[in-house]
């Protein structure tokens, strides 16, 4: 058996990744890698961070997904310091496109690739890039949070936590679009989510962590956190950047016109980040799933923008607010794959009009 890198020269690598020490590391929602296979046997060997073995009572491990031929086959917890998983072990040699990805959120653990195993005679290839690239800034939505839950009651695990199942995954895939995804639950432009709407929670905002590669209470073989790694926006080149922020800021601003002013703001702020970093995207300002109320301060805030600014490649757009009666709820009433599946069709025909993108 040989055993190689996850290295460029081998794979394609999806959203922001690092690597280390001879180890490529996944943070954030929707990470990982993407190959071709030509061969029999195929094993790859996953390593986890300090969650594994620490004293967290109820520890929210890093969960994988493996496609083959976009077919998942492997769905796990990373529950072990190391794990080496199976992926094909066949007698005669296949050709295949393979997947692997960490569909958890960044902030309770991360997820490394260390090495894959195949045998002698196979041959590892980089999928080719898309045409089309696609970068989603957001929250728990965008990470999928509890859409393998369909109980409102329940709360936050990273084990019915999947960002394929989620909008901004489903989008990129109908638009047939390379994407970036850059979540965070709970996280805001001037607030995280507050439950009473009495304190703002302003360490839990999503633009002091957009130009590195993460957010994580982990570290990346316990020595590197994320939020310590500039992001290189050289990697990553998008046609289109959709923001997605706000629905945890509304927990905070509710009905108070100085909040909702002071969320127009740092809206702006934020977007002239953006812009700074992506000046030749289409952005897209967008909110609502969860509720419309916020939306009203984001137009506000876009408007100004574009007046003040001249630029004009910004559309904002309200997303038509979950329907519990039809749709239900998932986890913390959060949106079930059905309501996805419905924002997915909305957000894919507006990008593909604004963008001019055919098929």
């Amino acid at each position: 058996m040989k055993k190689l890198l996850p290295d460029a020269k081998r794979v394609k690598f999806i959203g922001r990744t690092f690597m280390t020490g001879g180890v490529l590391w996944s943070a954030l929602s929707g990470t990982g890698i993407e190959f071709i296979f030509e061969g029999k046997k195929l094993f790859v060997t996953l390593m986890a961070d300090g969650i594994v073995g620490s004293d967290i009572e109820s520890p929210d491990y890093a969960r994988y997904a493996v496609y083959v031929d976009n077919r998942r086959v492997l769905d796990g917890m990373l529950d072990e310091k190391t794990k080496t998983i199976e992926i094909l072990n066949l007698p005669s040699a296949v050709k295949a496109k393979v997947k692997i990805l960490k569909i958890s959120e960044c902030a309770m653990s991360t997820m490394g690739i260390s090495l894959i195993e195949i045998n002698s005679k196979a041959t590892l290839t980089p999928t080719p890039a898309k045409a089309r690239r696609i970068e989603f800034i957001g929250d728990s939505i965008t990470c999928g949070y509890g859409v393998d839950d369909e109980n409102e009651l329940h709360n936050f695990k990273t084990s019915t936590e999947d960002c394929t199942g989620a909008y901004a995954y489903k989008t990129a895939a109908a638009l047939k679009a390379d994407y970036s995804l850059v979540s965070v639950s709970g996280y805001g432009i001037i607030s995280g989510y507050t439950g009473t709407g009495e304190e703002k929670i302003p360490e839990q905002t999503v633009p002091q962590y957009y130009k590195k590669l993460g957010f994580s209470y982990q570290k990346f073989g316990d020595t590197t956190a994320p939020q310590d790694i500039m992001w290189d926006f050289s990697r990553f080149v998008p046609d289109a950047v959709v923001i997605n922020l706000g629905t945890n800021d509304d927990s905070y601003c509710l009905d108070h016109e100085d909040r909702q002013r002071e969320y127009s703001d740092e809206y702006k702020k934020f977007l002239s980040v953006v812009r700074e970093e992506n000046p030749y995207a289409h952005i897209f300002c967008t909110v609502g799933i969860m509720g419309e109320r916020i939306f009203k301060a984001l137009k506000t805030a876009v408007d100004e923008y574009k007046k003040e600014t001249g630029d004009k490649n910004i559309t904002t757009f309200c997303f038509t607010e979950q329907d519990s009666k039809n749709d239900g709820y998932a986890a913390d009433y959060h949106p079930t794959r059905k309501t996805h599946d419905k924002a997915a069709l909305a957000l894919t025909d507006l990008v593909r009009e604004a963008m001019g993108w055919k098929d």
